[in-house]
């Protein structure tokens, strides 16, 4: 504790650089939680406030702990490898939020250059749409992420399962996310998790994903 205080007293946290600065700051929700079609207000606000807000200053926390860890020539790897993790953890935990939150507020009506783009990577809309729940619902009872992604490398699209923040095909970007952690539903549904996943489907706002596949898929054809 001695060494980080005396690397923050020595080293503001606004002059470090940004790896170990500790200045993220949460992403407003961009639509009006009580206006959901069957998610509660009280459900989205709790996630978004303590899980979501609660991984942004945990990360903070983390970057300014591995600047004073670094200094600290003594410190054991073991240590070191322990706020590394955490801080991949929270990394994760913060994006994959984003991406979720960011995929809400709309109209559940699916459209645009990544609905035609789904459809040719799985044969059909529906295709993607059955398997996608299918892969949510193996994660019901437990915890984790069902996540859409483009991959830069392969420049294809996949439905990934993650049973962590921290599960990610190498090169993937996440478009669409669901979170399947009881923190998301179980305020609203209990244990029912397909219809928590029904709702959330009807909620989602796909010109926000087709905004962001057409992000990556430009970022792969650069």
């Amino acid at each position: 504790m001695a060494v980080m205080d005396s690397v923050e007293a020595q080293e503001p946290r606004a002059a470090r650089p940004p790896a170990f600065a500790g200045q993220h700051q949460p992403k407003p929700l961009k639509f009006d939680p009580a206006k959901l079609d069957g998610l509660s207000e009280r459900l989205v606000k709790s996630h978004w406030e303590n899980n979501y807000i609660g991984s942004v200053r945990t990360l903070n926390m983390i970057e300014t702990r591995l600047a004073a860890a670094l200094a600290d020539p003594d410190l054991p790897p073991v240590v070191y490898g322990g706020l590394k993790r955490e801080e991949l953890h929270r990394t994760g935990s913060v994006v994959l939020h984003e991406v979720y939150f960011d995929g809400l507020g709309g109209n559940g009506q699916a459209g645009g250059a990544v609905r035609e783009a789904i459809a040719a990577a799985f044969g059909s809309f529906a295709t993607w749409e059955a398997e996608f729940r299918r892969t949510g619902m193996s994660l019901a009872g437990g915890s984790g992420w069902t996540i859409l992604a483009y991959n830069l490398h392969t420049r294809s699209l996949h439905t990934h399962w993650a049973w962590d923040h921290m599960h990610g095909a190498a090169a993937g970007v996440p478009l669409l996310a669901l979170d399947m952690y009881e923190h998301s539903f179980h305020m609203d549904f209990g244990t029912q998790a397909a219809r928590y996943i029904d709702a959330w489907f009807k909620n989602l706002d796909w010109e926000a994903v087709d905004r962001r596949y057409g992000q990556a898929a430009a970022a792969a054809r650069s």
